[in-house]
């Protein structure tokens, strides 16, 4: 089977009802990133930060997989299928795909403040003041903050590497280490990329452009795909 590797952002969880990360005032929901999405912030209001990140898990786990995470867990029928993403919602998992990695994290696990190797599923909706390891130090949202390395980046690029095709769905190519994926496929991969700004966007030539929503593009894919 052909090795299918998808990259997704923000984009296709905003068709579940999900804000993208930064708006164009550069505002996460009300908020300056720098306060919320960085350990700076952290370390000068953690109960914000707490806070913040207790709200948007709700709306996580309130939001349900759109039409275009259903069909990318369907095309595991046919293809090696490995998804790459940004996001931090669990919407790809929920939708039945088998083989997902987070680059940033996942707001549905809380880790050690002290060390970020001690990971814990949650069981309760909420990390609060006082919540703490088993070493004894505070839990913080298992999120990769500006700042921060991103442990997966390694593992990501290795997928990309091995890809006979490689989509990106829903991401502006902006945020970094990340972004470069889409400079790590190899010479004979197929690439394309789905997002309603397509032709606007400053990727290689060889980038095969569908300027569309991730539920739009995904049924203009299938139709590539069955060529």
């Amino acid at each position: 089977m052909k090795k299918l590797i998808i990259f997704t952002g923000a984009g296709i969880s905003a068709e579940s009802g999900l804000k993208t990360f930064r708006g164009t005032d550069g505002l996460w929901e009300g908020y300056r990133v720098e306060e919320v999405a960085t350990p700076e912030g952290w370390k000068a209001n953690p109960k914000q930060v707490l806070e913040f990140y207790n709200i948007r898990r709700k709306q996580c786990i309130a939001a349900q997989p759109n039409a275009a995470h259903l069909t990318l867990a369907d095309l595991e029928r046919q293809y090696d299928v490995q998804i790459i993403t940004q996001n931090i919602d669990d919407l790809h998992e929920r939708a039945g795909s088998s083989n997902v990695l987070h680059l940033h994290g996942e707001i549905r696990k809380a880790q050690s403040s002290l060390n970020p190797k001690f990971v814990y599923r949650m069981s309760e909706e909420n990390i609060e003041i006082g919540d703490v390891c088993e070493w004894g130090s505070q839990l913080r949202p298992h999120v990769v903050w500006f700042g921060e390395a991103v442990p997966n980046l390694e593992r990501a690029t290795q997928i990309t590497a091995e890809a006979d095709i490689f989509v990106v769905i829903g991401t502006s190519l902006q945020v970094y280490p990340a972004a470069n994926l889409l400079h790590e496929v190899n010479n004979t991969c197929t690439v394309y990329l789905i997002d309603p700004n397509a032709d606007q966007m400053d990727v290689p030539a060889k980038v095969n452009r569908i300027n569309a929503t991730a539920t739009e593009g995904i049924q203009i894919l299938g139709s590539f795909l069955t060529k």
